[in-house]
């Protein structure tokens, strides 16, 4: 029995949903003991840049975990010792309470988040970024194996705590079967091509890149006799004001908020295409970011930024542009507006669907946990 543990929310995080269902496609006993800690990524980021933030944090913290040990002692008195646990995505905090609870096993980390690293793509720098790369050396310490989602962050481990990189084991991000699942039958040519963007507006987004290749693209279409372009973009972050402000007087753009988790994957699977990410920061080299497994999943040709890591997981089945390039961008969507360029690109992303599914993304976890005699 493996025990998913932590503060996780799958809702707003599926990365952990992907790995429990994963293991689970292989034979795996799974129980999850999660008491979710209700913060997005960007207000634990901002909590742990903010340094006035922290005490609320640790009240909400404690709680959660308070409730955690109760959950550890009653699984352990019904079943005893799991034979791993698996602490969920952004468990920087979670793995030292997970270490301490389970000392003779197995923990994994699922580290695709390093603390310090975020905090520099988002601006802050000197001691702040110190301290945590500091909690990224503690949390990776407590953790026997640590969970990757590219080549280049296992590289990023390596630098950060050196004694733990050959704890270090690539999984990438995948998608959930509810995005699989999701998926439709490509529409007819009969209408404009149908593109969407979500997520954080932040600058490994690329956002910036995006509304000025978009302010290009759709008027140059809507002036031609062919399908005309419209996009809908989703999410909040700290680039969206500039976002809406460049794309203000274009046509064909409708904004939203947050979508339901519930009801993301059919949304963005009524569209023909799904953007990636475009920026060029050290950040947005390293990344494959959870839209473009998502939106491979749901059935849409994706368009992301050509960068090392996307081009060797998936690059003959998305469609590559050069990061930073908005003019490039531009003409990539304006080109899959062609009727026989858009149904070439949904064959190759059909093609790829198989590579996100949680139980092939899984696979070298599985190795991993084998290794240590860790079996279904």
């Amino acid at each position: 029995m493996i025990v998913a543990f932590g503060t996780y929310d799958t809702g707003r995080h599926p990365r952990v949903g992907v790995l429990v269902d994963g293991l689970r496609a292989h034979g795996y006993t799974v129980t999850e003991l999660d008491r979710p800690l209700g913060l997005s990524t960007a207000e634990r980021v901002r909590m742990l840049r903010q340094p006035w933030r922290l005490p609320a944090l640790l009240v909400r913290l404690l709680r959660c975990w308070a409730l955690l040990v109760g959950d550890v002692a009653r699984h352990r008195r019904r079943h005893g010792a799991p034979g791993a646990v698996l602490v969920g995505y952004l468990g920087h905090f979670d793995v030292v309470l997970a270490r301490l609870l389970f000392p003779r096993t197995p923990v994994v980390l699922d580290h695709l988040v390093f603390a310090g690293d975020t905090a520099s793509d988002r601006g802050a720098r000197g001691l702040r970024v110190r301290l945590l790369r500091g909690l990224d050396r503690l949390a990776t310490a407590c953790a026997d194996v640590v969970l990757l989602d590219t080549d280049e962050h296992a590289a990023l481990l390596a630098d950060v705590a050196p004694a733990r990189a050959r704890r270090g084991v690539v999984v990438p991000v995948g998608a959930p079967r509810a995005w699989l699942d999701a998926a439709a039958p490509p529409r007819g040519h009969d209408g404009p091509l149908r593109v969407v963007f979500y997520g954080l507006f932040t600058p490994l987004q690329g956002t910036d890149v995006l509304a000025g290749a978009l302010a290009d693209a759709l008027p140059r279409a809507a002036s031609h006799a062919g399908r005309p372009i419209e996009v809908t973009m989703i999410g909040a972050g700290q680039d969206l004001p500039s976002a809406r402000a460049r794309l203000a007087d274009v046509p064909g753009v409708t904004w939203h908020g947050w979508v339901d988790p519930a009801a993301l994957p059919a949304l963005v699977a009524a569209h023909d295409v799904c953007l990636g990410i475009f920026s060029a920061t050290p950040k947005g080299l390293r990344v494959v970011p959870n839209k473009v497994f998502q939106g491979l999943a749901a059935g849409c040709v994706v368009v992301t930024s050509d960068t090392a890591p996307q081009r060797r997981l998936l690059g003959s089945h998305v469609e590559l542009v050069p990061p930073a390039d908005p003019r490039a961008l531009a003409d990539r969507l304006l080109a899959l507006a062609d009727d026989a360029a858009l149904a070439a690109a949904r064959e190759r992303a059909a093609a790829g669907r198989d590579l996100v599914r949680p139980d092939v993304v899984v696979t070298p976890l599985v190795d991993a946990l084998r290794t240590r005699r860790v079996t279904p």
